[in-house]
Formats: structure tokens, sequence, C-alpha cells
């Protein structure tokens, strides 16, 4: 079987413009505000044992789960080599180098996290986006990312066709009638305290 050509904006993140963005998003301000950020969005989930990350970066939202919960399994998805390094050395996260596209599906975990990641994909491969985190969820989704009712393309430090908005919570929901809506809220970059990009995020679950 031949290996799946990689998108533009998978090459984009796996370049320069990805290795910049290592640089620019790290720091434990960031990490304190991810504190803060999943206090809030897990408060309906129970039973937390297992959580996969798709595109995680250098593992700031995963340090932040593993010192809210110490016990649950943390596993890292990320397709920048520079961040995967970095991501591979914290201890008690399991690191895997590729595309969120690519991710085996024949395992699940009890929670399918994206944040900041859907928008950079482009809208034709966001059905095989959502299919993975449906896969992949035994139980929970949870969404963060950019809103907008209705698809608009932003321009992104410059760069054209890298950046897109719209209800992806809104698109799984239609697509998977077995998911409902469990919680939602909103991320603001004047908060006082833990301030991250304007944000929405939605925790969908699995009818059990």
């Amino acid at each position: 079987m031949s290996q799946r050509v990689p998108t533009e904006q998978e090459s984009f993140w796996q370049g320069n413009f990805g290795d910049a963005y290592v640089d620019r998003n790290c720091g434990q301000p960031l990490l304190a505000s991810n504190l803060a950020f999943f206090s809030r969005a897990l408060q309906q989930v129970q039973g937390l044992g297992s959580v996969i990350e798709l595109g995680a970066n250098i593992g700031l939202n995963l340090q932040a789960l593993g010192l809210l919960l110490p016990a649950v399994r943390r596993v890292g998805v990320e397709i920048n080599a520079k961040a995967h390094r970095t991501l591979a050395q914290l201890p008690g996260i399991e690191a895997r180098l590729g595309s969120l596209l690519d991710v085996a599906t024949d395992e699940q975990f009890d929670l399918a996290l994206i944040k900041g990641v859907l928008i950079h994909q482009h809208p034709e491969m966001l059905p095989q986006a959502y299919a993975k985190l449906h896969a992949l969820s035994a139980r929970y989704v949870l969404i963060a990312e950019y809103y907008n009712p209705t698809p608009v393309e932003v321009v992104y430090r410059g760069e054209h066709g890298k950046l897109f908005k719209r209800d992806f919570a809104g698109e799984m929901l239609d697509r998977y009638p077995d998911l409902m809506l469990r919680d939602y809220g909103f991320i603001y970059h004047r908060d006082h305290l833990f301030p991250q990009d304007d944000m929405n995020w939605f925790l969908l679950e699995k009818r059990q």
C-alpha cells in the first residue's frame, strides 16, 4: 500500500513554522492556564483512566492532566519532530510521532482530546479527523478550538489556508448520533489569572 501524501497543512506544521511554534508556546504560565482550563472542562467527567491527545505539541496539556489526575494513562500524538522530541522526554507520557489522520484506532481511551488543532486542518480532512476522535474515544471527546457558527478562513500570521474556524463540535454531534453534549464553555484572553487564546470548548459523551 502506498504511503499517504501529507496535506499542505501537515507539511506546514512539520516544517520550520511548526518548529517556531514550539519556541513560542512554552513556559509555566501556559501550564498554569492549562491546569485552570482542565479543572473546569472536566468537571462532568467520571472514571477517567486514560486519555489520548491528538496534536499534543510539547505536552503542556498532558502535563496539566498528569498533575490533576496522576493515575491517568496519557498518550500524545504529534506531527512535528521537534515538539515530539520534547514530548517523548516527559515522564509518564507515551509519545507517538505522526499525523492525527494516521493514528491507529484499534484501542480506545476514556477521553480523546484535541485543542487548537482542528482549526489547522484542511476542511476536506475534517471528516477523517472526526472519525479518529470518535473511534479513539471509549466515552468522552473534548474539543477546544476557535468557534464560528459558519465555516470561515482566517489569515494566520500572514499565511493563507492554515486556519479555519467553524462549529467543530456541532458537526461531530450531527455526524455521530451516539454523542451528546455534556458541557461547554469559553476561555478569554483577558482572564486576569489564567489567560489563553479566545477559545470555545465542548465536552461530548458517548451514550452508554
